[in-house]
């Protein structure tokens, strides 16, 4: 296990803009505060979605297109660098109008409503490919 303690500096809270991808709008918010390292959550509702579904045997990600409009049951995730940029690695829960939930790694979803709370950590955290997953991980 790779791990080390954290102090974190300063919480933000940020309404998205409707039509705007979500995961930019939480890329777009770190960069505003200058954050190289956070954690963050949120929820809302979405227009579409894209998530992806890691298979570990084949080492590949399968998209879940979902071209409805859906609620964010859950959002969470972490901000850290890919090759010197603000990456928000985000994972969602969202529902249809059934209540029918779908979950897994958020590539892209259009903003319909979302709010996001944010928790800067003090040092930044960066990734880097891993070759027993093939994903790329904390270092």
């Amino acid at each position: 296990m790779n791990y080390r303690a954290v102090e974190t500096t300063d919480e933000y809270v940020a309404r998205l803009e409707t039509g705007a991808d979500w995961r930019a709008e939480i890329e777009a918010l770190a960069a505003e505060v200058e954050a190289e390292a956070a954690w963050f959550t949120a929820l809302g509702a979405v227009q579409d979605a894209e998530l992806w579904f890691y298979d570990q045997d084949a080492c590949e990600y399968y998209p879940i297109d979902l071209a409805e409009p859906l609620e964010v049951a859950s959002c969470v995730g972490n901000v850290s660098l890919l090759d010197d940029d603000r990456f928000a690695h985000t994972h969602a829960v969202l529902s249809d109008p059934d209540g029918i939930a779908y979950a897994g790694h958020l590539n892209e979803a259009t903003v319909w409503a979302g709010e996001v709370y944010m928790r800067v950590f003090e040092e930044p955290l960066e990734r880097a490919y891993d070759e027993t997953t093939e994903l790329d991980l904390w270092l």
